[in-house]
């Protein structure tokens, strides 16, 4: 089927769109699942999880707490999805691994600065981007590489086939570019991800979901067709990371190979998944992938601390749904969320999908059951806290101008490619031309962040009862 022909069959409207298909998505979908390992209905799920990845701690009264994965991985078991996966404990990712993006002067900083001798690296933490978001807390280094060994060994099992779907909640960590820490993470194990599975793979697709840009990922692939990256998030030019305007598209031979799609303050169920699942079918149809990345952020969540859209846990998992259909090698991690109760629930009811269980919203018995009272489900009312000021022209215009973008690529890229690619570090090596490119294609965004770094974003850090919204940890 044409691009052109699978266009034609959206809606015009923000119909209901839960678990809803027409035959030209199942025809598209079966056009594109050209290699499967197992059934549709028996899929190999491989789940990473290393107890202790819980145990690190940001500081007190920052937003980003690991003990989040331990709730996840607690609920998981207590509704017996464990038994539905292959369950393995990772190993950390070595040195030379996360050099094969990050600079070494950089990961030479992480590995030797501590709590106890982070004066004497003051002078460097401006040029890291160390701070009060990014701090130096105890274990640092060992928590990147309890969480990118994971996610590098998620990206093998899919790539030497024996699973085909692999599951990391502790990955997903966006925002870190190859010198610098940013947005509360320090090495972008997605990045590692990708480059594990751009050995086997022509071409991959990130999508990210997010409230927040994915902007490390989406920089590091600038300048390639290999990896196509789509990012659904919150913009307005001042919302952190300041980046994802519509017009940040790639350059040189990755331009048209970046997609943002900027929302406002607020949206809801309706809107968020007729918008996602029109952009990712035909996202899906032109770039033709044969493994996909899912980043599935809980911060745009409604309710979530930090966040300020409407979704509901199960307007989420529906994009999760929805790229699990298309029956392609997927890699699905973590991100943000921090309203830690229901990035807990949102990941397990995500786990149920990707394992084809059904779960009863009434929650099992569980070590930490008391932190979700007082009603003890898994699906809580999350949606209409904040204003949505997406209204529907908005979401059709934004909808249009999107699919615009995907008129460039004429097809799926680099057709004349290798299977198993070069050393990935050529993906590194861009001329200065091109860097200068894309850092000027990014300018606002990079001027925005400047502004932020230093100062607490205005829904960031509270300084009252609301910063233990959840139990203390």
């Amino acid at each position: 089927m044409s691009r052109r022909s699978t266009l034609r069959h959206q809606p015009d409207s923000a119909t209901a769109t839960f678990s809803t298909r027409s035959n030209s998505l199942a025809t598209t979908k079966n056009s594109i699942a050209t290699k499967r390992v197992g059934n549709h209905s028996n899929d190999i799920v491989a789940y990473f999880h290393d107890e202790q990845v819980g145990n690190y701690h940001y500081g007190e009264r920052h937003p980003m707490k690991p003990h989040r994965l331990t709730l996840t991985n607690h609920l998981v078991i207590s509704y017996d999805l464990h038994k539905k996966m292959e369950i393995f404990q990772p190993r950390r990712a070595t040195d030379e691994e996360i050099m094969s993006f990050h600079a070494p002067d950089y990961i030479d900083f992480l590995k030797k600065v501590t709590p106890e001798n982070m004066n004497t690296f003051s002078k460097v933490f401006s040029r890291f981007n160390v701070g009060d978001d990014c701090p130096v807390f105890d274990g640092m280094f060992d928590f990147c590489k309890i969480y990118s060994g994971a996610t590098i060994d998620a990206a093998r099992k899919l790539t030497n086939g024996s699973a085909d779907i692999s599951i990391n909640w502790s990955g997903g960590l966006h925002h870190a570019k190859r010198v610098e820490a940013s947005g509360f993470c320090y090495v972008n194990d997605i990045v590692l991800g990708i480059f594990e599975l751009l050995t086997h793979h022509p071409r991959v697709l990130y999508v990210d979901i997010d409230i927040h840009h994915g902007d490390g990922v989406q920089e590091a692939f600038y300048t390639t067709d290999r990896v196509m990256t789509v990012s659904f998030h919150k913009y307005n030019g001042d919302f952190f990371p300041g980046t994802g305007d519509i017009d940040e598209v790639g350059s040189g031979i990755g331009k048209h190979y970046s997609l943002n799609v900027p929302l406002k303050d607020g949206i809801d169920d309706e809107s968020y998944i007729y918008l996602f699942k029109s952009v990712m079918e035909a996202v899906i149809n032109s770039f033709r992938p044969s493994a996909i990345v899912l980043q599935c952020g809980a911060d745009s969540l409604g309710c979530d601390r930090l966040g300020c859209f409407n979704l509901s846990i199960k307007a989420h998992g529906e994009c999760v749904r929805f790229i699990k259909e298309f029956k392609l090698p997927l890699l699905v991690l973590g991100g943000g969320g921090y309203t830690i109760r229901n990035v807990a629930r949102c990941w397990t009811y995500e786990t149920s999908i990707l394992v084809d269980h059904e779960v009863s919203n009434d929650l099992p018995y569980n070590e930490y059951i008391d932190f979700f009272q007082p009603d003890y489900k898994l699906h809580p009312h999350l949606s209409g806290k904040v204003e949505n000021m997406n209204t529907k022209q908005y979401i059709r215009n934004l909808r249009i101008r999107v699919l615009e973008h995907l008129r460039f690529l004429n097809g799926a890229p680099s057709v004349q490619m290798q299977e198993i690619p070069p050393d990935m570090q050529g993906f590194l090596e861009t001329n200065d031309e091109e860097e200068a490119e894309r850092m000027v294609d990014s300018a606002k965004g990079k001027e925005t962040k400047e502004k932020q770094r230093g100062r607490e974003h205005d829904n960031e850090f509270y300084d009252n009862e609301q910063d233990v919204d959840d139990m203390e940890i």
